[in-house]
């Protein structure tokens, strides 16, 4: 099962398997699209395909083999948890570029694998790779029988698939890394909940208001989530501004203070997952800082969720 990864680099990081299953195990899904009922049918202009969640008909053991797999190709520390959906796309279906990009709760990985028996050029169905939404394709897979394409996903993972003109049968398996699972995602989800910056103290509107005045809103706007986010958890005003203020990117978070500092840094984190999504290169960052740092109590239900062992 999925040997002899094939991996590319460009335009994101990827792998292409050949005969990556057996016949037994081709089998299994492709009886799959024998199903008649439960699909759910996309016809809009960018995303034209029919979906089934199958999760439950593929055999705990297979899925099980398939996540063993996924973790040693990707070397990402992925949950105990697949997905899987089968994808029909019928002539005239096509998806548009677009990156799936890893929201808060979202899968980090995917594998992609195509069950279109004789496949031609001409079938259409190619899922193509590109560096921007603007581009033209860096990088082409062809849906050929029994070959998989797998990818972490991130911001810049833009792909598509163009127009089929014969039936196009594909099955995704989705996995979860430990650091964003839709534990996780409850957890920020109710830390944020009814968000006003009107809750905030006083002590801080100086500060926020000289921030605004020369920092984009975005920016501004994720430093009061994390202001927000060490309020709710409890903290002073004293760290409440030293949250704000590292948020904006206006001071490094050093304050000499232990627990202030993971404080801190686990807000920011939690403020950048609601206001934009799951990014590897991040939270590795923000495990390195708080490596052997000690779990303090009230941080605990958020460090364990965010930094989970």
């Amino acid at each position: 099962m999925l040997l002899h990864a094939n991996h590319h680099h460009n335009p994101f990081p990827f792998f292409c398997v050949d005969s990556a299953f057996s016949e037994d195990q081709c089998a299994v899904l492709e009886a799959l699209f024998l199903r008649t009922n439960d699909w759910q049918h996309r016809d809009g202009a960018f995303y034209r395909c029919s979906l089934c969640d199958v999760t439950k008909t593929i055999p705990a053991s297979f899925q099980a083999e398939i996540l063993a797999r996924m973790r040693e190709i990707t070397r990402l520390p992925l949950v105990d948890r697949v997905d899987v959906t089968a994808q029909r796309m019928l002539p005239g279906h096509v998806i548009g570029i677009h990156s799936d990009r890893p929201l808060l709760g979202y899968e980090i990985a995917r594998l992609v694998v195509q069950l279109n028996q004789e496949w031609q050029p001409d079938h259409g169905g190619v899922l193509e790779l590109f560096s921007s939404p603007e581009g033209k394709a860096v990088f082409s897979v062809d849906p050929e029988y029994n070959t998989a394409f797998g990818f972490t996903l991130h911001a810049d993972s833009y792909h598509g698939v163009t127009e089929v003109t014969q039936p196009r049968q594909t099955v995704v398996f989705n996995f979860w890394h430990i650091a964003n699972t839709p534990e996780l995602a409850a957890y920020v989800q109710a830390l944020f909940a009814n968000l006003h910056f009107s809750e905030l103290p006083a002590a801080l509107d100086p500060v926020a208001s000289s921030a605004e005045s020369i920092l984009p809103e975005d920016t501004t706007f994720r430093a009061g989530t994390a202001a927000v986010a060490l309020h709710r958890l409890g903290y002073d005003e004293a760290t409440i501004v030293t949250g704000y203020r590292h948020s904006a990117g206006l001071a490094d978070c050093d304050t000499g203070d232990t627990e202030t500092d993971a404080a801190v840094l686990l807000a920011d984190w939690m403020a950048y997952l609601y206001r934009d999504s799951f990014d590897l290169a991040h939270w590795n960052i923000l495990r390195n800082k708080l490596n052997r740092v000690e779990k303090f109590t009230r941080l605990q239900p958020a460090w364990q969720l965010c930094l989970p062992e």
